[in-house]
């Protein structure tokens, strides 16, 4: 992909849209007699004078943008992938891997299941998220929920507590909100201000916030202010030298969907063995490939799955990916976590896949494999690496939230502190000890995937990095309203966390 190509695809996800398919082979073919850049602030301002802006920019709207700014321009041909005939030297090759675990999960679980670990889970995630809020300057002065509720009619005070019910009904939003000794009610009126409006209706079950209130009557509390954990304004680490990771996940070998063509373009390109000059450096400086679950397709994890599936073994599924990732170069580090289809136990946290069936991964070449979650440091950047199976319950329980905006979605985790903060729903929590989903370091890359569209913005210093999939649309995503921008990988640079977009989705 030339570089006046890669700043137009990269301009056109900064403006919070996404290319079609059909779009971006238009765009690559345009690119080869017109300058796609151009194109693309054209569209973009077309888009702009229109009163329902979409989510996607699709082939007909850059064509009808194309013959009214470009007339004279012939209708391009899809050029053929540039094959390199220079000796590719690699600048990662030369510079030692930096890999730091810092948090892992995989040696600590053992849950049994019982009521008491139950408690003592969600005892121990209020506990963590309550101190990362005390330490905010605005919170030191909250009080626990039963002297709140002692409180004279009309005082003013601050309290942290687990929402554990959420209902709205005429403007109003009713919060129940507990600690460890109290619980009470606690009302968001519509004569609240916008910001409490529009925070309470963000509100996730389960999730520990602060909140100041007017005490009412008996155990009402009326909502003034509501306080999150949040992450601070930071500025993120770098690295001292220019190593990029490609950060990638949802590969979904084993499904027919799996698009392996374009898998193996991107290892060809790590290879240096395609790509015009300026691609090729880019691949050069590639130290790291960090994937973010669902390796394979699995068996068995929806309905009628094994119509859609090409290899239905999982054992030959992870062979499959094994002789994928052996062409990787062996000075590129391989980083993987599990994701839902993957091998491991369901509920979260998942440890690393289990050596039985990741055993053809470790003979194939040099892996790393965690646990999901997991924080990793690369020279010096810390990497909160999740799967994202918590996005299914942001976006059932949040307005304006979708599959399609998975950013919004990893912004309100980070907002939270916490990984997975609704209990009881799509995402299976296991009562471990310690609750390994709260963010109690904020990190300077969220690296998420799951819901397989390519999505990315920067949140106080945290570069949150959805990094899309290699599947393409599957007959169980269409009926679940879910449009995948498959086979996009974002190259982060890590001395800058500058982000180059490489599209393998066609030659």
């Amino acid at each position: 992909m030339s570089e006046r190509l890669q700043r137009a695809v990269a301009l056109t996800m900064r403006a919070g849209y996404q290319l079609e398919t059909e779009a971006f082979d238009f765009l690559k073919a345009f690119a080869q007699t017109g300058d796609p850049v151009r194109l693309v602030e054209e569209a973009l301002n077309k888009i702009g004078d229109l009163s329902e802006r979409p989510l996607f920019i699709d082939r007909g709207f850059l064509e009808e943008t194309a013959g009214r700014v470009f007339p004279t321009a012939e209708e391009p041909r899809p050029p053929p992938i540039t094959e390199a005939r220079r000796v590719f030297r690699a600048y990662a090759k030369d510079v030692e891997a930096d890999v730091r675990v810092m948090e892992d999960p995989t040696e600590e679980l053992g849950g049994s299941g019982s009521v008491e670990e139950y408690l003592g889970y969600f005892r121990d995630r209020f506990e963590r998220v309550r101190r990362i809020l005390r330490e905010r300057v605005d919170v030191r002065e909250a009080v626990p929920l039963s002297e709140a509720l002692r409180a004279p009619v009309n005082s003013r005070v601050k309290v942290v507590g687990m929402v554990t019910e959420k209902r709205e009904s005429k403007g109003r939003i009713l919060l129940r909100l507990e600690d460890m000794e109290a619980e009470a009610s606690v009302m968001v009126t519509p004569g609240s201000s916008r910001e409490v409006l529009e925070r309470a209706r963000m509100l996730l079950l389960d999730q520990v916030i602060c909140v100041g209130v007017v005490k009412g009557r008996n155990d009402l509390l009326i909502a003034e202010e509501l306080i999150w954990p949040d992450v601070p304004q930071r500025k993120p680490q770098k690295a001292p030298d220019p190593v990029f990771a490609a950060l990638i996940s949802d590969l979904h070998v084993g499904s027919k969907a799996f698009m392996g063509e374009a898998f193996q373009r991107f290892i060809h390109w790590l290879r240096g063995e395609f790509g015009d000059a300026g691609l090729r450096r880019t691949a050069g400086h590639v130290k790291y490939v960090v994937i973010a679950g669902d390796l394979v397709d699995g068996i068995g994890v929806y309905p009628n799955q094994i119509e859609e599936l090409a290899t239905t073994d999982v054992y030959e599924q992870y062979r499959e990916v094994a002789g994928l990732l052996e062409q990787i170069p062996d000075y590129i580090e391989v980083i993987f976590i599990p994701g839902n289809h993957d091998a491991s136990r369901n509920a979260l946290p998942q440890p690393a896949i289990p050596r039985g069936y990741a055993e053809p991964l470790h003979e194939a070449r040099k892996v790393r494999s965690h646990g999901n979650p997991c924080t990793i440091g690369l020279h010096g950047v810390e990497l909160l690496l999740y799967h994202g199976r918590s996005l299914d319950d942001v976006v059932a329980s949040i307005p304006n939230v979708s599959f399609q905006t998975p950013g919004r979605a990893m912004r309100l985790l980070l907002q939270s502190r916490h990984l997975a903060p609704v209990y009881g729903s799509r995402t299976p929590i296991a009562p471990e000890k310690r609750d390994f989903l709260v963010i109690e370091r904020p990190p300077d890359i969220f690296h998420a995937g799951h819901v397989h569209v390519l999505q990315y913005e920067t949140y106080r210093g945290t570069l949150l990095v959805n990094s899309g999939a290699w599947q393409r649309q599957t007959e169980y995503q269409r009926k679940m309203g879910l449009t995948p921008n498959p086979g996009i990988v974002p190259i982060i640079n890590l001395q800058t966390l500058e982000i180059t977009p490489v599209a393998f989705t066609s030659g």
